[in-house]
């Protein structure tokens, strides 16, 4: 859900919105880096490029646009925005 809101937003640039277009297809395929049929490890870089994605794409747009798309629980926006420790950083350092 959140992918898709990000997909469709015009305030995400248009280099994140294409790193979310290719990270779904690559999601759905049957053969991965390292194949899901092994425990834990398998699906665990399919999660790492996950965390990879959304924390450039959180970076690109800006915290306050993930905050406005965000479908969830708060605390789940906290868990989330947690894997995207640099956009914390730089909303931090932001003038206001």
């Amino acid at each position: 859900m959140l992918f898709k809101r990000l997909l469709r937003d015009p305030r995400v640039p248009r280099r994140a919105k294409a790193t979310l277009a290719l990270v779904l297809p690559y999601l759905a395929m049957p053969l991965d880096l390292i194949p899901d049929f092994i425990p834990v490890v398998g699906q665990l870089d399919d999660a790492l490029l996950v965390v990879a994605v959304f924390g450039y794409v959180a970076r690109s747009a800006g915290r306050e646009v993930v905050e406005e798309l965000w479908p969830g629980s708060e605390t789940g926006l906290r868990v989330v925005l947690a894997l995207a420790p640099k956009a914390q950083a730089e909303q931090a350092q932001a003038p206001e």
